[in-house]
């Protein structure tokens, strides 16, 4: 029998973007990583534009550590949202993996959130090994008519906060709602992207505004 010399098949990712920096998701300054794809379909999500899982958006992983590697510092943590994470884990595997690695290198400690539509249950069951690579995650679907004023890093009460690691519980615990959760506007490639998590209606009385100001906002991400 002869041993393949074919090289190992590249772990690629469905990417909806990534982002330096990131100070609406998470404590301190981040690297924001939104995956592409997502079965759940929550009614009233903002991020409509990550639901259709196209192949057309597959990057490299090596590209993404490459990307992160670059960074400049300040760098606090790794931020992933997207779409659902957790609905390409081999993928999620490996940069988590990587990061793991990557981070005992650097001289400040770095955490990684992760956003997923289940339940920890769920995650617990089907993707323990993943959740030993986060720090923290924020679980749950989004239910609209929970969200409400003073929600500092999710969308709907329902949502679950859950601290994994020391690092998680220094950071993450403890952190108390805010009067209005920190939004973020980003300008890429001609596009505007919102960053963070809005209150209910908050993106419509934006719309509105900015109508009255001539402004005309087209293929926004919070309608499929």
């Amino acid at each position: 029998m002869t041993a393949s010399n074919a090289s190992p098949r590249p772990v690629e990712l469905m990417l909806n973007k990534a982002h330096y920096p990131v100070t609406s998701l998470g404590p301190g300054t981040r690297a924001g990583i939104w995956t592409q794809g997502c079965t759940i379909g929550c009614a009233g999500c903002v991020s409509q534009d990550t639901w259709t899982a196209d192949p057309g958006t597959l990057v490299d992983i090596a590209a993404l550590r490459s990307w992160l590697a670059g960074l400049p510092d300040p760098l606090d943590g790794i931020t992933v949202s997207g779409g659902e994470p957790f609905q390409q884990p081999e993928a999620l595997a490996a940069l988590l993996e990587w990061v793991h690695v990557w981070r005992r290198g650097r001289p400040a400690p770095l955490d990684v959130l992760v956003y997923s539509g289940y339940s920890l249950d769920r995650l617990r069951r089907e993707h323990s090994a993943l959740l030993d690579r986060c720090d923290a995650v924020i679980t749950g679907p989004y239910i609209d008519r929970l969200n409400s004023p003073g929600l500092r890093w999710s969308g709907s009460s329902n949502q679950r906060l859950t601290a994994l690691t020391d690092l998680g519980r220094e950071r993450y615990e403890g952190a108390g709602p805010v009067d209005a959760p920190p939004m973020q506007v980003a300008v890429d490639d001609g596009r505007v992207w919102f960053i963070g998590v809005p209150r209910r209606g908050d993106m419509e009385r934006l719309s509105t505004r900015l109508r009255s100001a001539g402004i005309t906002m087209e293929e926004v991400s919070w309608r499929s």
